[in-house]
Order: C-alpha cells, then structure tokens, then sequence
C-alpha cells in the first residue's frame, strides 16, 4: 500500500457536542434566500469543516430538519448552531448589534479581492499584516441573484473572488468552501 487512507477515528473529529461547546472562533456565516436545500446543506458541512460559530438561514431558505440538507451535510446541520431570520437585513442589524463586521460575498464596484498567496484572515479581509481579532458575519447570496443589494448596501464591505473565465459566478456553496479556506487558512 503506498498510502493507506486514516480511518475516521483516527482523524480525530469532534463530535456535536465538543464542536458546540469549543471557544468561539468570531465567524458566523449568513445565507441570503437561498433556495437550494442541497446548498444549504453543502454550506452546513463547509461551515463544520472550518469552525463556524453559527450559520444563519434567512428567508426563503431551507431549514434543519431537512432530508436534502442532511443529505449533502451528512449531519454537519447538528453539529453547528443555526437559526431561522425572515430577513437577511434583520440578521444583519442584529449581528452589527453585537459587534460584527459585516462582509457579503458579492461582486461590486469597491468589493475587495480574495487572494489566493499569503491569505490568512487579515489579508483577505482587510490587507494588513496583523492578526484580526474583530467577528466576521459572511453573506452568501441567492443562487440567481446573490446578495441582495439592500444587504449589499448594510454591510461594511463586500469580499470579491477573482474568477478568470466566461462565468461571473460559482455556485453558492462551492463560494462558501472557497471563502472559509481561504480566511481560515494560515499564511503561505
């Protein structure tokens, strides 16, 4: 065998309740009427991956208990604290409310660039050279529309992934994947 794969016990993964009462990481993620229960899902298992606090469904997404959600976060929907908003911008008053910095993941004229050399939180999010200690809440959008501009217009700033080819966007939960790896992952 030239590689054996490890086993899940040997990886070493929290369970549920470890993954709820570890500290804090200072990022929630908010989903902005997305439509797809499979999304939604998708999302949930990202956000398990990278040690999001709480994910925030609002609108017309899907809610836990959902077969399809479960079906694509394999049970990420109960080890990360959700709740249900009607509105993302009641979401996000709340979360400016409690000291958060807001950033939607959306294509705008002033949106900043994720990079993909020396990305660690601070550089993506704000270009400096220090550690951030400050509470991201990261709004994904709609899978037709993204984010709404009135949630555009509330946040403090808009995070931009650069893209290359003939689409101008990636599905919403490959864009969750992308932006969590890319803020959690420490400096190249």
């Amino acid at each position: 065998m030239k590689d054996r794969k490890l086993t899940a016990p040997e990886m070493g993964r929290l369970t549920p309740d470890e993954y709820r009462s570890r500290p804090e990481s200072g990022t929630v993620m908010v989903l902005d009427n997305v439509r797809s229960a499979y999304n939604v899902g998708s999302a949930f298992r990202s956000c398990d991956a990278f040690g999001v606090d709480r994910v925030y469904l609002c609108g017309i997404c899907a809610v836990p208990p959902s077969n399809e959600i479960h079906k694509t976060a394999l049970g990420a929907e109960e080890s990360v604290p959700w709740q249900h908003c009607d509105s993302t911008l009641e979401a996000v008053a709340s979360l400016k409310a409690a000291g958060y910095t807001v950033v939607s993941v959306e294509q705008t004229e002033k949106s900043i660039k994720l990079t993909t050399s020396g990305v660690g939180r601070s550089e993506a999010v704000e270009g400096g050279s220090t550690p951030d200690r400050r509470k991201y809440a990261f709004i994904f959008g709609n899978e037709v529309e993204g984010v709404q501009q009135s949630v555009v217009d509330a946040s403090d700033f808009c995070l931009e992934i650069p893209q290359h080819g003939t689409k101008h966007s990636l599905n919403v939960a490959v864009t969750v994947g992308i932006v969590l790896f890319a803020l959690t992952s420490p400096a190249r």
